[in-house]
């Protein structure tokens, strides 16, 4: 998994640019002031100075009141039209809390009516939002206000001095609220800040680490650690040839799969082993992933039949530029072998000269088959497909084929839709469908129905098989079936296996072995066909 570095940003000490954030705080500060402007005008109205609110001047304090609502629902349609100006705006705020509580607190008989206490949540919240060194301003202008209306009462109203104690200590209240909340919500405010660099990191890291897995070659998979898949990449779906389950058990995907992940979590299996999932061969790796005693599992599934179709391409050009130069030298020697044993004919026949021309008579075959088997090779590009309707085809073919090589029809069982049609090079098909029924000939019990050609017709894909009753193929063989120039057979060239898979491949269909232990079965496949 890929990881992005840790950016450790220098955040500065909260003289940023001002947040959605602080215009939503600002807001909810207007709504407190909103409600206190109706509670106090509400509770003069209904029961007058019964609860000492406005004792001293009851119309000055009904007034207060009303216009303190009136400013709080102006300041919220100024707020809701325009976010410019925050500092003046929250000036305007705090400039209108202190005046108002002052009066209202004036009306209510000075500063026994406890109103001053309510400048500390007009500090508070002003706090929170101020930069800077306004938020001393605030509490030097709160602390001002209520000294002046108590300056008010002693001179005017003749009211001891001893009173400015509570005042006095108000206004230390007020300095210490607005330090202590201004520097809590730096810190808070500096957190945000870094938790959501961190989402922001950790959002780019999960899309970068997706797209990688979508993008990447090979199919992966992440399974926790009950089994669930939680996440792929759309190669899987190729791999498996049909749909990918989404959040499901691994077992839905593959049950071979799932045990030897099972075996390798369980300390019995390898990490790597190479399986078949759907009609591919696959190697698949397990890796551990996880933090903090986590489980998960990466599974990678690296296709093995491309890396093969990849090695076949390296050999056929290599092939390629061999043939030429094969042909020549072949077709010059073998000419002269030919008029060689023309010659011995022609003298006295004699028991070793005529057992002498055999040999080179043979040998003379077999070379000219190998160099019309390696011609072929250069005639694979030149491919034009056509509609095949494959019982037809199959059937003139068999007949053929039996006539040609002086076999019984009886031989061979077809069995074959009537309406399965694909798309192919009709030169092409007969010499593979040659060599491969050739081949399942010679190897079968040359008995009645001891070759089978069956077709299997599914959504998508149409495959021939190509069957016998002999006793198959040695697994340990298996992997060099499709090798140029590998045989079993003495008088084989090595090459008409191989041939036949390029032409398939060179058609857009593919050609395989299939275990089946007793007998052997090859396969071609046709995606995508009618």
């Amino acid at each position: 998994m890929l990881r992005l570095p840790v950016l450790r940003l220098p955040f500065p000490p909260f003289h940023g640019e001002v947040t959605e954030s602080f215009w939503a705080s600002l807001r909810y500060f207007n709504f407190y002031r909103m409600a206190v402007a109706t509670l106090f005008l509400l509770a003069v109205v209904i029961f007058r100075d019964a609860l000492n609110l406005g004792s001293h001047d009851l119309t000055l304090f009904e007034n207060a009141s009303a216009a303190y609502l009136a400013l709080s629902v102006a300041f919220h349609a100024t707020l809701r039209r325009w976010h410019t100006q925050f500092n003046v705006q929250l000036t305007a705020h705090v400039i209108a809390d202190v005046v108002v509580i002052t009066l209202c607190m004036y009306a209510s008989g000075g500063i026994r009516s406890g109103l001053g206490v309510m400048l500390l949540v007009s500090l508070a919240g002003a706090a929170l939002v101020s930069r800077g060194t306004l938020m001393l301003f605030y509490a030097a202008l709160a602390s001002i206000a209520v000294l002046l209306e108590q300056v008010y009462w002693v001179l005017v109203l003749d009211d001891g001095t001893a009173s400015f104690l509570q005042p006095g200590l108000l206004s230390i209240g007020y300095f210490a609220t607005a330090l202590i909340t201004n520097r809590l919500a730096q810190r808070l405010i500096m957190n945000e800040r870094v938790a959501r660099q961190r989402g922001e990191d950790l959002a780019n890291q999960l899309r970068i680490n997706q797209l990688v897995i979508q993008d990447v070659q090979d199919g992966v998979l992440v399974v926790d650690s009950n089994g669930l898949v939680r996440q792929q990449n759309r190669q899987v779906t190729v791999l498996l040839g049909r749909p990918a389950p989404e959040l499901d058990q691994i077992e839905q995907y593959s049950g071979e799969l799932a045990g030897q992940l099972n075996a390798w979590r369980g300390g019995n299996g390898p990490s790597s082993t190479t399986l078949r999932l759907s009609d591919k061969l696959v190697r698949a790796r397990f890796v551990a992933a996880g933090v903090a005693g986590g489980s998960f599992t990466l599974v990678f599934l690296e296709d093995l039949s491309k890396l093969q179709e990849q090695a076949q391409q390296l050999k056929l050009a290599a092939l390629g530029r061999l043939t030429a130069n094969i042909a020549h030298e072949i077709r010059n020697p073998l000419s002269a072998i030919t008029h060689a044993g023309d010659l011995l004919v022609e003298e006295n026949r004699a028991a070793g000269r005529e057992r002498l021309v055999r040999i080179i008579r043979d040998n003379a075959a077999r070379l000219d088959r190998m160099v019309q088997d390696v011609l072929e090779l250069s005639r694979r590009d030149r491919v034009q497909p056509e509609p095949i309707r494959l019982r037809s085809f199959l059937s003139g073919f068999i007949d053929d084929f039996a006539q040609n090589e002086d076999i019984a029809t009886e031989t061979f069982v077809l069995d074959v839709p009537e309406d399965v049609q694909v798309e192919f090079d009709r030169v092409h098909l007969n010499q593979v469908l040659w060599n491969l029924v050739r081949n399942a000939w010679r190897h079968c019990r040359r008995q009645a129905g001891s070759v089978r050609l069956r077709v299997e017709g599914r959504p998508g894909r149409v495959e021939l098989h190509i069957a016998d009753d002999g006793a198959g193929v040695p697994r340990e063989l298996q992997a060099q079936l499709f090798e140029p120039f590998f045989t079993t057979f003495s008088g084989g060239t090595g090459l008409g296996l191989y041939i036949a898979r390029e032409l398939c491949a060179a058609n857009g269909a593919s050609l395989e072995y299939l275990d089946r232990g007793t007998e052997a079965d090859f396969r071609i496949l046709w995606r995508a066909a009618q």
